[in-house]
């Protein structure tokens, strides 16, 4: 979209342009160096990148406002400026963020008139200086619960996108966009990624900021980022984070991989574990160890423990919404902070201290595996849009704070994608990339494989 030459959505011509000139950069990072040293090829590109949303967007519906052209790049920047490691690269930014170049309605422009922020959120800021261009505020519900978002599934017709970044996800999935920004506080960034075939990350919890993002849970909610390929979300992890998100050197010694034989929170559908079963066959044939673990029971009442502490905070961070604008909440957003309120102070406090104990525990339990393998959602989008699905394969992890990747490739019983979520301990997010590019690496050599 940005740059016709970047990989293509899966079946979905129509939202791939011609090429700009002659065959182009395959990546985010050989685009950005392209436009820094010619900045009118950036131009050319947004205006197409615009253009091409304008023309997708009455069936997309993954924006909520769209810049006006052509849009500025850079912080700050002159017209004849296109710097940074995201020089003139288009990014959508989930529409919680406050823009000042944008209006931010949250999701509910029935209780948020939309309106232009006095300043930019900090992971705005951070894409600004990094010399992207923000084209649009994707679509999201007013909050990580439901109802469901408008967007349709890019890569699954007549499935849900998932949610709550919906938009950002199908953006991507679409092809309009190269890169986008959402957030997670149970599982609204892995999910979608899943549902929708592209690549989702969960950082770090604190790796990104979340100043000027409406706040839903404090101690839950994550800034995380969508791309199309793993070798782009590195780049773009390494523009934002400033941390060492790139490969170390060209050879690496192989990966061990830990795979849950059962989990707490309920079983993957038969299709999404025959897909597991898949990646650990392509991880073994690439020559990676594969070693099958057991939840301890920690793991299960973290994972409830995910509930009140959402519940209480979410009951708290919405309070003046729950006193002053009842009657325009969702049902399903009202029922479920009506619910919340029954969270106490001290069963919040046993949540908190629950979360710190598993913390320590399953870090020694993960042991000597370098990350961890799960299906990124139970199996499938599912079908319609009365639910953006189950969260229940990232939960956890999200109280946890440990970086999560999901990774597409491989589709269940109907085609749709199932993605799979590799996880590692906080701070080990460059481990949890690389392993996520060997990871896609292999399935991309498994379906050669078996296509020749």
């Amino acid at each position: 979209a940005c740059c016709p030459s970047l990989p293509r959505p899966l079946n979905d011509s129509s939202s791939s342009l011609a090429p700009v000139s002659g065959t182009g950069p395959s990546t985010v990072r050989e685009l950005a160096a392209l436009h820094a040293a010619d900045p009118e090829t950036a131009r050319v590109a947004l205006r197409e990148t615009l253009r091409l949303i304008r023309l997708r967007e009455p069936e997309l519906a993954a924006f909520a406002s769209l810049a006006e052209e052509p849009p500025a790049t850079g912080e700050g920047a002159k017209p004849a400026e296109v710097q940074g490691d995201l020089a003139g690269i288009a990014v959508g930014v989930k529409d919680i963020f406050d823009t000042r170049d944008l209006p931010t309605a949250y999701g509910a422009p029935a209780i948020y008139p939309p309106v232009r922020a006095r300043h930019d959120a900090g992971i705005v800021s951070a894409l600004r200086r990094a010399g992207a261009c923000i084209v649009g505020k994707t679509t999201t519900p007013p909050s990580p619960s439901p109802p469901p978002p408008p967007p349709p599934n890019p890569r699954a017709p007549g499935r849900t996108p998932g949610g709550s970044s919906a938009g950002s996800a199908a953006a991507v999935a679409a092809g309009v966009i190269p890169l986008a920004v959402g957030t997670q506080t149970g599982g609204s960034v892995i999910r979608p990624a899943s549902y929708c075939g592209v690549v989702g990350y969960k950082p770090t919890f604190g790796w990104l900021p979340t100043g000027g993002l409406k706040c839903f849970s404090w101690s839950l909610d994550t800034v995380g980022l969508f791309a199309r390929s793993v070798a782009d979300m590195r780049w773009f992890a390494h523009a934002l984070t400033g941390r060492a998100c790139l490969p170390e050197s060209a050879s690496l010694p192989p990966l061990v991989v830990g795979v849950v034989e059962d989990y707490p929170w309920g079983e993957p559908a038969a299709d999404a574990r025959r897909a597991l079963e898949r990646a650990c066959q392509a991880l073994r044939e690439a020559g990676h160890g594969v070693r099958p673990l057991v939840l301890p029971p920690i793991a299960g009442a973290a994972f409830h423990a995910h509930a009140d502490v959402q519940g209480w905070e979410a009951t708290t961070a919405l309070q003046w919404e729950w006193c002053h604008h009842r009657d325009a909440l969702s049902s399903e957003l009202r029922d479920y902070l009506q619910e919340a309120r029954a969270v106490s102070p001290s069963g919040y406090e046993r949540a908190q201290g629950v979360a710190m104990q598993a913390r320590h525990a399953l870090a020694q339990w993960l042991g000597v595996c370098d990350v961890l393998l799960t299906p990124s959602a139970p199996g499938e989008a599912p079908e319609g849009w009365g639910s953006t699905g189950p969260s229940t394969f990232n939960r956890m992890w999200t109280l946890l704070g440990w970086p999560c990747v999901s990774v597409p490739g491989l589709v269940g019983d109907h085609g749709a994608p199932i993605g799979m979520q590799l996880i590692g301990r906080a701070g080990a997010d460059a481990r949890v990339l690389e392993a996520a590019e060997q990871l896609e690496r292999a399935l991309g050599d498994q379906g050669a494989r078996q296509g020749s």
